[in-house]
């Protein structure tokens, strides 16, 4: 009798296990095969068309994955629109007049609904667009994990608290990553994505200026585009990394040995820290910045995915259905 009271205990258990893995599906590869075959060389084709036009777009469109998976996880909170009556994320502090590239993901999602309609998540799309736009400056391939549905709010509050700023320590960097389920190494990777775009003056002043663990050559050429005073220049632009800004490489690494990072958070790395090995063995290791980058890129995305029934396949990426 105990023994058959044992047995529906755990024929129950099992069951509810089925049942909540049929609720709650797992992020796969393979999610599209059927629904919508042709999805990836949609997207890639129109990443192709987007960096030809413009290289820097690469660097915008992976960051803009980055703003999106910080706030509540890869959800495509960061494309809706503010309305009268709803306050989205573009204009968090670490958002307006920075993220960029919306024009690029509304035609992506168009080419994809015309092929595809009404089964492909804009949160998905943000996935395989920052995949390609990596491929596309000369990184590394990998498979993406696909299945996620899009939010139905936004969290302004929760960007401006979130997404790490550029004057943080390492400590603070350490922290904001863990927040996210990510750990150091992880954090040391995902910043290898500074290896491409560009970063305003206002960002950058402060650490040409004021900060001593700067190379002085590399801190008066950034001193040319980027004057003393606030409020002068404060949206020009400098690379990330200068030696390669549109390649993806290790060179971000390499110019943090030679304390030529451009944003105080980049230099943190390599500053006397229990970060700096890892920053060497990705600056004389290519592959294994590589490697690391992409386990730390497939982990964000999987932090709190919606899947299942949760959210919604939005029609357009910078509003929810109606």
């Amino acid at each position: 009798m105990a023994s058959f009271s044992a047995f529906v205990v755990v024929a129950i258990t099992i069951l509810g296990l089925l049942i909540q893995g049929s609720s709650h599906p797992q992020l796969s590869s393979d999610f599209y095969s059927d629904i919508c075959p042709d999805l990836l060389p949609i997207i890639q084709r129109q990443v192709q068309l987007a960096v030809a036009e413009e290289r820097r777009m690469g660097a915008s469109l992976l960051r803009l994955f980055f703003h999106d998976c910080f706030v509540n996880g890869c959800d495509a909170s960061v494309l809706l629109d503010d309305t009268p009556t709803f306050t989205g994320e573009k204009n968090a502090a670490p958002n307006k007049n920075s993220i960029r590239g919306f024009e690029v993901i509304d035609a992506i999602k168009a080419a994809v609904e015309e092929a595809c309609p009404g089964v492909v998540s804009c949160a998905d799309i943000l996935t395989i667009t920052a995949r390609d736009s990596v491929v596309e400056l000369g990184g590394p391939y990998w498979d993406v994990k696909l299945g996620r549905r899009d939010a139905r709010t936004a969290s302004q509050a929760a960007a401006n608290t979130s997404i790490p700023p550029p004057t943080n320590s390492l400590d603070q960097l350490i922290t904001s990553f863990h927040a996210q389920g990510l750990s150091v190494q992880d954090m040391v990777a995902l910043s290898g994505a500074h290896t491409i775009g560009l970063a305003r003056c206002t960002n950058f002043r402060n650490r040409t200026y004021h900060e001593k663990n700067i190379n002085g050559f590399f801190a008066k050429e950034r001193q040319e585009r980027c004057p003393r005073i606030v409020g002068h220049g404060d949206n020009n632009l400098a690379p990330l990394d200068v030696q390669t800004p549109t390649v993806f490489d290790n060179n971000y690494y390499k110019k943090l040995l030679g304390y030529k990072g451009l944003l105080h958070s980049d230099q943190q790395l390599f500053n006397g820290g229990p970060t700096d090995s890892i920053v060497h063995t990705y600056a004389e290791n290519p592959d294994a910045f590589y490697a690391d980058f992409i386990a730390a890129m497939i982990k964000m995305g999987d932090n709190k995915p919606l899947t299942g029934t949760d959210g919604e396949i939005r029609m357009e990426c910078r509003k929810v259905n109606y």
